[in-house]
């Protein structure tokens, strides 16, 4: 088939179906729902975070990414990799509420602390692990609340496809359709 373009050249959009369901530390029962999308620009080395949610039971009172979970739904061994306690900005107090900030990710008050030290004390070290975390689907984003200390609601960050791949997969199909249908005239 033709060539596509390379990973990096555009940004990477991810999203995250924000429930309790996905919650297991411990699960819970809330009704909250919400969507997360991050956008990397590994080219700007930049990550947009935009969140959206509703009807949670308790207040806000954090919001971040946690990564690189070899095994999603898991705790283990999983480190908030963003901004502690909170993403900057991010709304607290609240139970229904939306979110829009823009991360430089060479910038060190984009992570916690504590993720730059385990991914080899430096800015870049801890850049190159989020950015592989959140593409190899090994992060969630979760929003906290005064009920839920632990998490009320999470989502496990997942490719949103590029509209090149999709037009590239219909194409794909039809031309399928097409040489099925030929066969069947023969």
């Amino acid at each position: 088939m033709f060539a596509g373009p390379t990973a990096h050249a555009i940004p990477l959009t991810f999203e995250a179906d924000l429930n309790s369901a996905n919650e297991n530390n411990p699960l819970n029962h809330s009704t909250g729902t919400g969507t997360a999308f991050v956008i990397l620009d590994p080219a700007l080395n930049s990550m947009r975070v935009e969140i959206s949610f509703s009807g949670l039971t308790g207040t806000t009172t954090a919001s971040h990414i946690h990564c690189c979970e070899a095994t999603p739904g898991a705790n283990a061994n999983v480190m908030v990799a963003t901004t502690t306690p909170t993403f900057p900005g991010f709304p607290l107090g609240v139970t229904s509420g939306s979110y829009d900030q823009t991360f430089d990710l060479t910038n060190a008050g984009s992570y916690n602390p504590d993720f730059i030290t385990a991914h080899g004390g430096t800015v870049l070290g801890a850049e190159t692990a989020l950015i592989a975390g959140i593409e190899n689907q090994e992060t969630y984003l979760n929003i906290h609340t005064n009920l839920f200390s632990t998490g009320e609601i999470r989502g496990l960050l997942t490719p949103v496809p590029e509209p090149a791949s999709l037009a590239l997969l219909a194409t794909a199909i039809v031309g399928l359709g097409f040489v099925r249908r030929r066969r069947s005239w023969r």
